[in-house]
């Protein structure tokens, strides 16, 4: 298997805890990229931090940022993604700043299955329309 999916699978179901406490499983994604748990709870969208932290811990490149829309600027652009490639989505619109990133697994039909962060709150697989596609990353 990819080194880098290696390090997102065994973060299967890490999941956000409810209320004022932060599952410190999610709050290392973000400590790792430099932020702190004072600035960040595992409320705060961390699709992102994900990805960042399982291609940085496979010694991969990783964009640093928290915006899941920050992925189209690293790597090359694929039309044809392969198992770990990372997809980036837009959320609200497609103009809008607002994304999510995750590592791709496979397509059925018009549906794209994703393994990543912040899906449900959690890491787990999780489809995604093709229509609210944004683009393919080959990052390694």
């Amino acid at each position: 298997m990819i080194k880098h999916m290696q390090y997102a699978f065994s973060q299967y179901g890490i999941k956000e805890k409810k209320g004022i406490k932060n599952n410190p499983e999610v709050i290392k994604y973000f400590k790792e990229l430099g932020y702190t748990s004072k600035q960040l709870k595992d409320e705060t969208a961390w699709c992102s931090a994900f990805v960042n932290w399982v291609l940085k811990m496979s010694d991969a490149p990783y964009t640093g940022k928290l915006d899941a829309r920050s992925w189209l600027e690293i790597g090359m652009e694929t039309k044809s993604p392969q198992l770990g490639d990372v997809v980036v989505f837009w959320r609200e619109s497609k103009k809008s700043w607002k994304g999510h990133v995750g590592f791709y697994i496979n397509q059925v039909g018009d549906e794209i299955f994703v393994l990543g962060g912040n899906q449900d709150d959690q890491v787990n697989i999780s489809s995604y329309p093709v229509s609210r596609l944004l683009g393919y990353r080959v990052i390694i």
